[in-house]
């Protein structure tokens, strides 16, 4: 498996998944503004979509969505615990998470990092996210994750897309157990190896 990847955007919940079950697989990092892999690759062709998170399979074919990548991942190592068994309420409790990081979070943090929007929809992105971000406040305030007491890739995607408030001018001070969360999240060793693969840390 070969995941294709740019550092600290959205497929580094499916790198730190990956990381998390313990199976093999290779990255290759891509750069948008020529749109090619680090090994010369058009990454067009790689995914038409032209972004990432995109992994290919052993087969050959290609895996898009951050979402469909994060419950792959996750399947491929069922007593890793990163998602719950398919067909269970709790299966569909991750998708709900899945749904709501990737559409109310993941996205209004869009305009944030935009330098063509203008300061309206910022301001306008900024509230919808304190919002949004209020009430994972108080989701978390009687379970260490998001599920409860067990990792899943809904964490992986929310520990990565909540991080972006650190460049995108958004202050968590509000969020007293978001920002434990994080932390608590930081330190496991398969978000640590992510993240040096990427260069994010030293």
């Amino acid at each position: 498996m070969k995941l294709y990847y740019s550092p600290g955007a959205c497929s580094l919940a499916s790198h730190i998944a990956l990381h998390e079950t313990g199976l093999p697989f290779e990255i290759e990092k891509v750069d948008f503004a020529s749109k090619k892999t680090a090994g010369g690759s058009d990454f067009n062709q790689i995914n038409p979509k032209g972004y990432v998170p995109t992994i290919k399979l052993d087969d050959g074919s290609i895996l898009t969505e951050g979402a469909a990548v994060l419950q792959y991942i996750a399947d491929q190592k069922p007593d890793s615990g990163l998602a719950p068994k398919a067909g269970t309420m709790e299966r569909y409790r991750l998708q709900e998470w899945l749904t709501f990081i990737g559409t109310e979070i993941h996205k209004t943090f869009s305009p944030l990092f935009n330098k063509a929007a203008a300061e309206e929809v910022k301001t306008n992105a900024r509230n919808l996210l304190t919002r949004r971000l209020g009430y994972v406040e108080t989701q978390l305030a009687s379970k260490p994750y998001l599920l409860g007491d067990k990792f899943t890739v809904a964490d992986a995607y929310l520990f990565v897309v909540a991080n972006w408030s650190n460049h995108a001018g958004f202050d968590l001070g509000p969020f007293p157990r978001i920002k434990e969360y994080l932390a608590r999240i930081a330190a496991r060793p398969a978000v640590q190896a992510a993240m040096k693969a990427e260069g994010l840390l030293k």
